[in-house]
């Protein structure tokens, strides 16, 4: 086993249980807008639907190929369209609720305080990598009490620059004073994160949470859940 010094986590999927809270902020925001109003009559389709185009829209932000404020306000106005409205104003009125009730959600995966109690005893310094927003990453971690466990948080805009590139794992180690030899991602995402790390040359932890069959090469290891790191680490 080798010894690590640094522990670098994601964030949202990982630690932060995004699906969950976004959920309840997107009934915030349905309640809020008066959406059913709107001609949006099914929240739980609005939902899964909004998920779906979430995910295919932070690909292209990884990749590079959309900006942040693009992401923001698209995912919300490609989910209307489903409902057949084509607003602007009204997807970015979405978009702007809604980042602004997601990070006091609190609901985080299970075991996470107690694990992150566990490393942060055994002197293990703490940071985050996310593609998350810099002013929505802090947010998150200080309603959710994991403010305190973590040394630097290392987001797509402060760095500018997106996981899985290179350069935002090299940024990390900079900031941190870390090398890669004592480094290790931890993380959800087998692009994002895995990739990432193998392209940075950094040992990685898959986190498994929704038992995926199919484990991303380049993984160092594999756990299906947080409390499996205390016998990694």
């Amino acid at each position: 086993m080798t010894t690590y010094r640094h522990l670098f986590f994601d964030l949202d999927h990982t630690l932060w249980d995004f699906d969950t809270n976004a959920k309840e902020a997107l009934q915030d925001v349905y309640q809020e807008l008066n959406l059913h109003q709107q001609g949006i009559d099914d929240f739980d389709f609005f939902y899964k639907r909004y998920i779906e185009h979430n995910a295919v829209l932070w690909d292209r932000y990884h990749k590079g190929f959309i900006t942040s404020e693009e992401l923001k306000w698209k995912r919300m106005w490609r989910t209307l369209l489903e409902f057949k409205i084509g607003s602007e104003p009204l997807a970015k009125s979405m978009s702007d609720a809604f980042l602004h009730i997601l990070p006091s959600k609190r609901n985080l995966f299970p075991h996470t305080h107690e694990l992150l109690t566990y490393l942060q005893n055994k002197s293990y310094r703490m940071h985050l990598i996310t593609n998350g927003f810099e002013k929505t990453q802090h947010s998150k971690l200080k309603h959710s009490g994991l403010h305190i466990y973590f040394q630097e948080v290392i987001t797509s805009e402060r760095s500018n620059f997106v996981k899985p590139q290179k350069e935002i794992f090299d940024y990390a180690l900079q900031i941190t004073g870390a090398s890669l030899a004592e480094s290790v991602m931890i993380g959800d995402n087998p692009e994002a994160d895995i990739l990432g790390a193998v392209n940075a040359g950094m040992d990685s932890v898959y986190v498994n949470h929704i038992n995926n069959e199919t484990i991303p090469e380049g993984a160092t290891y594999t756990i299906r859940h947080l409390r499996e790191l205390e016998a990694l680490f």
